[in-house]
């Protein structure tokens, strides 16, 4: 299996050919899944109509599964642990809980370049960039998305998820995004099969031995994207 550098020769910068930054949205607290769809859905339709700007909002849920498009319903080993959602994004099973940075991405891609597969590089290169700050090598897979990290001391060809990516676009507004395992409960993974991979793990910053705080990693995940994306203005 080949590592990828960079995807295929694809640039994974996503610039805006309008100059606003970003809006950059931080909740407090716990967010229910279906709240964060309802007001995903409205920003969608607000920016692709042009009265919304983009924006970056960042989450936590409560301990959930959700369920993307290509989801295979053996892959839910207990329906009953945690509810589970249709989230109508791409992608397979996941989990969202306490202690996870979920980033919603609400981008305009007209204004950007409506190619997915480079969007879907750009938000990978957006993690590994953000693991980086922190010494972490995160790596792509050419035949899975979300980032990787190797465990060596777990066996040679050992590797676990640290990030997944699910995306919807509507209009060429973008939403879903990504996921960034900071400190969840690990063991809540044992009800499903995370985006269908059975051969590996999952871990985080701190199971990586990385002691860090939510708000430093949205500072940094803040200092990365603008890197890739553009500009932000925090709200």
């Amino acid at each position: 299996m080949r590592v990828l550098d960079e995807l295929d020769g694809v640039p994974t910068q996503f610039p805006s050919h309008d100059m606003a930054p970003v809006e950059w949205v931080i909740s407090e607290g716990l967010v229910a899944y279906p709240d964060a769809v309802a007001e995903m859905e409205r920003l969608v339709g607000e920016i692709a109509a042009g009265r919304e700007r983009e924006r970056i909002w960042l989450v936590e849920h409560p301990p959930l599964y959700t369920a993307g498009t290509s989801a295979n319903e053996k892959d839910l080993i207990d329906a009953k642990r945690f509810p589970v959602f249709d989230s109508g994004r791409g992608g397979q099973y996941t989990y969202h809980g306490p202690g996870q940075r979920v980033a919603y991405v609400m981008l305009d891609l007209r204004k950007r370049l409506p190619d997915l597969r480079r969007y879907v590089a750009a938000l990978e290169s957006w993690i590994i960039a953000t693991l980086a700050e922190f010494n972490i090598r995160g790596e792509r897979r050419e035949d899975r998305v979300g980032v990787w990290v190797k465990r060596p001391e777990k066996g040679i060809s050992a590797e676990d998820k640290i990030a997944a990516i699910g995306i919807r676009v509507k209009h060429w507004v973008s939403y879903h995004g990504i996921s960034l395992n900071v400190e969840p409960d690990l063991s809540h993974y044992a009800g499903i099969v995370p985006c269908g991979v059975q051969q590996h793990g999952v871990t985080s910053l701190v199971d990586l031995g990385i002691p860090i705080s939510m708000p430093e990693v949205d500072s940094m995940m803040c200092k990365t994207f603008t890197g890739i994306f553009g500009d932000t203005v925090k709200l």
